[in-house]
């Protein structure tokens, strides 16, 4: 093929443009651009939505869908028949104050069928039915077997505290890679969402996971299902948000430095933005979602929205202050304009009264939460304690 000198020089000034917006991204507040974001309040037809039949009725379904359409894609929720197997294949590292089950969930669909792996601790010195912490996991698979990465997944210190908590590794649903992310359930049980422009991809695959875990901790009489909290870092979590927004049994949600299409505002372009992701990661989100890169602007939503859409139920976001790339202001700002759908809809006692930059401790309250705290895109203990907090005032 042969490509004329004119396409080739647009090319390559597009590919350096790029380039220089990855290596350059803007962490000046000076220059983030005035932003007009979308009310959760007005419908699609103009209404103003002012009571909780209305919002339950008629906006909330108009931006889930909106969601599914422009950023995150379908999550299907048909299938014919959901197993679960015990297994025994790793050492359970708290024998003394844990029961550890390791769970084959196997999802039938047309003939085909695909297995995930869940983890499990129950504690053994506390009375059941326990609540749930459930971790989406997508670190780097440990070479000695092990299970726990101690600090990301501080199972030990919820096991001391009288709670279950498990986790999924995204790599038994659908790879984390953008060459192989369909060889999981997208190949196997939905192919038909690979045709689609709101297709579900990765992000939208481990939502569906976190949908069979809750499958399972609903038939488990030693697990509270009512009060279960979902958890996720960085990807996983604007999974978690994605799948507490889609599935309303989890009662908290808690995504850790979920930055640019997770808790942040788009549309302030700060730190990573939609060209960005979209181009390092296009498996993660809808085809759709490409048509914004640069255009934050134009989206129909914006991620104060998709924290709305937790509502009533409790949600908590979590930021570091050395993670600028998640921009924590815009993580903070969501969560503030979003949980007025707690107040003004639910009649919740919610405020967050403070400017970002006068936040000094954890907001902890009923419903709606944030913190923030020093060193850099991680999930720490630190982390682990203020959810802990938080989810005891929602289970009290």
């Amino acid at each position: 093929m042969t490509v004329k000198p004119a396409l080739t020089l647009l090319f390559l000034i597009l590919t350096y443009s790029f380039s220089m917006a990855q290596n350059n991204p803007n962490y000046d507040e000076s220059k983030v651009p005035d932003i007009t974001l979308p009310d959760p309040f007005v419908s699609l037809g103009g209404k103003l939505i002012s009571t909780q039949q209305d919002w339950e009725e008629i906006r909330r379904p108009e931006i889930l869908n909106l969601f599914r359409e422009h950023v995150y894609g379908n999550i299907p929720t048909d299938f014919d028949e959901i197993s679960f197997e015990e297994v025994q294949e790793s050492q359970n590292p708290y024998p003394e104050k844990a029961i550890l089950k390791e769970v084959n969930i196997t999802v039938s669909r047309n003939g085909k069928s695909h297995t995930m792996r869940l983890n499990l601790f129950l504690p053994k010195t506390a009375k059941s039915p326990f609540p749930i912490f459930l971790l989406i996991n997508h670190r780097p698979k440990h070479s000695d077997g092990s299970l726990v990465e101690e600090g990301f997944w501080s199972a030990s210190e919820l096991i001391n505290r009288g709670y279950a908590t498990a986790s999924f590794h995204g790599e038994t649903v659908a790879p984390d890679d953008a060459e192989r992310y369909s060889e999981g359930i997208l190949q196997t049980l939905y192919p038909e969402e690979l045709e689609k422009s709101d297709g579900m991809k990765t992000l939208g695959a481990w939502g569906w996971a976190a949908m069979r875990a809750m499958d399972y901790f609903e038939q488990n009489p030693m697990i509270d299902s009512k009060r279960s909290a979902l958890i996720g870092h960085s990807r996983g979590g604007k999974a978690t948000l994605w799948a507490a927004a889609n599935d309303l049994r989890w009662s908290v949600a808690f995504p850790n430095e979920s930055g640019c299409g997770g808790a942040a505002i788009s549309r302030r372009k700060y730190g990573e933005t939609l060209a960005v992701i979209n181009t390092s990661f296009p498996h993660w989100f809808a085809d759709n979602f490409n048509a914004y890169n640069g255009a934050e602007e134009t989206l129909p939503v914006d991620q104060h929205m998709l924290a709305a859409l937790i509502a009533p139920r409790a949600v908590y976001f979590a930021s570091a202050r050395g993670d600028q790339w998640a921009d924590p202001k815009g993580e903070y700002i969501s969560m503030q304009l979003g949980a007025r759908v707690f107040s003004e809809i639910y009649d919740q006692d919610v405020n967050f009264p403070l400017a970002f930059e006068e936040l000094k401790n954890p907001i902890i309250q009923p419903f709606a939460g944030y913190h923030i705290r020093e060193g850099k895109h991680s999930l720490t203990w630190e982390d682990w304690e203020h959810f802990i907090d938080f989810a005891k005032i929602q289970w009290r």
